[in-house]
């Protein structure tokens, strides 16, 4: 039998799990909108939310929503309703990236629903690890989670994780001399009270995690030269467990895939009891970005690099209201 209809109680209950999901320095780049006579809800990229110089393609904003809609998924799922995803139904509108049948019938994925708890747990830290590698099993079960989605996980060996930390060296010292692309990430921090109000989105500075003063782990810090009073510093790991996440192809639905499959590994590694973080850095640079993969790997395009470990979760970052991102067709 076809699921009830959904009130608008529903209707928001599931957006708000959808809008907890990454997106490139918290931007949030994500639009709904529910047509109370179909059933269905409305994937839409905001084009005011686009970073020109970081992500000029928009394939991060892509991600973004991505994971935004695997979220919703699984909070369908627990919610006992099965759903039903069109990616990029209509070629005429590239804003439009995905459309979520809601009132179908079949089981719901009770694999989906299991994930749910971690969707309010999971948040990106930017904190120290401790010394010791995923387990294999671990391993295995984030590397099954990705191929669930299209996508493909590799843990790479020393001499490639060696690769992947001097990419990211290589494009902070491209960054300190191209001062205009800091302006994508500039607008996105959030320190003290130069912005004024809570911040709805971006990086709060309560979110920077600790100055490091060594180690080896790719943090971005979005302090930069400022002065965060109260800041600490810390020493991060030696040798970060670097994660790539990958396609075979590079298409805008490729990266909606791959957003999916980076949150059913974040949320998987939650429930494991990992912390969890993104390193795009490097991935902002197309030589870089090519230079990521590993070329004895049949991994086609690097995603994302994901750093996995054992150690402080991360803040819970501000989101948009609901209201701000949700159309009521």
């Amino acid at each position: 039998m076809p699921a009830p209809a959904l009130d608008r109680e529903a209707v928001t209950s599931l957006v708000r799990a959808a809008t907890a999901a990454p997106s490139l320095h918290n931007a949030q780049p994500w639009r709904f909108r529910w047509h109370s006579g179909t059933g269905a809800l409305d994937l839409r990229a905001d084009p005011e939310r686009t970073m020109p110089r970081l992500d000029p393609g928009h394939r991060a904003l892509h991600l973004g929503c991505g994971a935004a809609l695997f979220n919703l998924r699984v909070a369908a799922a627990d919610a006992g309703r099965p759903t039903d995803v069109r990616l990029l139904p209509d070629p005429a509108d590239p804003w439009l990236l995905a459309t979520v049948g809601l009132s179908g019938t079949g089981r719901p994925d009770d694999e989906l629903a299991r994930l749910y708890p971690a969707i309010s747990r999971r948040h990106t830290s930017r904190h120290p690890f401790e010394e010791r590698p995923v387990p294999p099993d671990v391993q295995e079960a984030l590397g099954e989670a990705a191929r669930q989605e299209g996508a493909q996980l590799v843990f790479p060996g020393p001499w490639h994780t060696e690769a992947l930390l001097d990419h990211v060296r290589d494009a902070e010292d491209r960054d300190s001399l191209e001062p205009e692309r800091l302006a994508d990430v500039r607008r996105w921090v959030r320190v003290g009270e130069r912005d004024g109000g809570a911040a709805l989105d971006g990086i709060p500075e309560y979110a920077f995690g600790p100055r490091k003063r060594g180690g080896r782990a790719p943090v971005r810090d979005f302090a930069g030269r400022e002065t965060v009073p109260g800041r600490a510093a810390a020493v991060f790991e030696t040798v970060p467990n670097l994660v790539l996440l990958g396609t075979e192809n590079d298409r805008p639905a490729d990266w909606l895939r791959a957003g999916q499959a980076l949150e059913r590994v974040l949320l998987r590694a939650t429930l494991a009891g990992l912390a969890t973080a993104l390193t795009s850095h490097s991935l902002e640079r197309p030589d870089l970005r090519e230079l990521a993969r590993d070329p004895e790997s049949s991994l086609g395009f690097v995603q994302m690099v994901l750093r996995l470990g054992y150690g402080a979760p991360g803040a819970v970052t501000p989101r948009r209201p609901v209201e701000d991102v949700l159309d009521m067709g």
